[in-house]
């Protein structure tokens, strides 16, 4: 039996028409709408036939919808969430994708009360946005971690659970405070990371005339893959989890001021043992199926 009969995708960039293609691959029968508040990307919508109705009124999309999945950026939940509140049917669930989620939990609370919300976060995604870029494929073998308030409706987490294992995921549930920590590790600051090694370089660049750019080795290139993500979305990523970021940041630099201190005296045996158990977590991540463990991360060279 499938977990909602119609489904409403509001936002219908990259994570959004990823959600619409996975549901057209793994559960045909559902009825989906859709909408999205840029209307050139509700045109292309349409042309790629995206979901069965693109509406362009958020209100419209979700008039008979059992499952409204919000796929906005974090900083525009709460507002668009008040917009839909009038339009929403009794008896549904409403969910989101962001991948900050005390803030997203707040928002959600405030403007839906009442509404059953189960806020979850598909950790899935690439540099790219835009409708266009999604596929069914995304969320296959990627957690997605659900984050519903203690005394939330047990019956609609499942339910919002099985949604995801049908398109492929595989599911993990924690407090929402917990997973801002755990992904301001994971995600977040290797994000402001990146962002920031590729904005130095972009600087540099002028001096050294484009031999920055020219003689770019792999991490480099790594480095510019992450930092092309949405800027839109992680400048709101970063403001709605601030605390859990700027904590790991100051751990980040301690460490970094340990690693000066170790070059600068030409502590060799610690930079080894360091680097020693770093490589033990790349090899961890690849064993749990997280990451490809070919040669040169699976970049095909033909």
């Amino acid at each position: 039996m499938l977990p909602f009969a119609r489904v409403a995708v509001i936002g219908l960039g990259l994570i959004g028409s990823s959600v619409a293609r996975a549901v057209r691959e793994a559960m045909p029968n559902v009825r989906l709408t859709g909408h999205d508040a840029d209307p050139q990307v509700r045109e292309t919508a349409r042309a790629l036939a995206l979901v069965d109705d693109v509406a362009d009124h958020p209100g419209a999309a979700v008039l008979d919808a059992e499952l409204v999945v919000l796929c906005v950026p974090v900083g525009a939940i709460g507002a668009v969430a008040a917009e839909l509140a009038p339009d929403l049917p009794a008896g549904v669930i409403v969910t989101d994708v962001g991948s900050s989620k005390a803030s997203v939990a707040q928002a959600l609370a405030e403007a839906l009360p009442g509404v059953a919300v189960v806020p979850a976060h598909p950790v899935a995604g690439t540099e790219r946005s835009g409708p266009e870029a999604g596929f069914a494929t995304l969320f296959r073998n990627r957690w997605c971690i659900l984050t519903p308030a203690e005394d939330a409706d047990p019956v609609a987490v499942a339910r919002v659970a099985e949604f995801w294992r049908r398109l492929g995921a595989d599911i993990e549930q924690m407090a929402p405070e917990h997973h801002d920590r755990v992904l301001a590790v994971t995600s977040h600051l290797p994000h402001l990371i990146a962002y920031t090694i590729v904005g130095t370089a972009s600087d540099l660049e002028e001096v050294t005339q484009s031999e920055v750019i020219k003689y770019s080795a792999g991490g480099f290139r790594d480095f510019t893959r992450i930092a092309a993500s949405d800027p839109t979305m992680w400048r709101d990523v970063f403001l709605n989890n601030r605390e859990a970021v700027l904590d790991m940041l100051q751990r980040f630099s301690e460490d970094l001021s340990a690693l000066q201190r170790a070059i600068r005296w030409g502590q060799g045996d610690e930079l080894f043992d360091r680097f020693t158990r770093t490589r033990a977590i790349r090899r961890s991540i690849v064993e749990q199926g997280q990451d490809d463990a070919r040669a040169d991360f699976g970049r095909s060279h033909e």
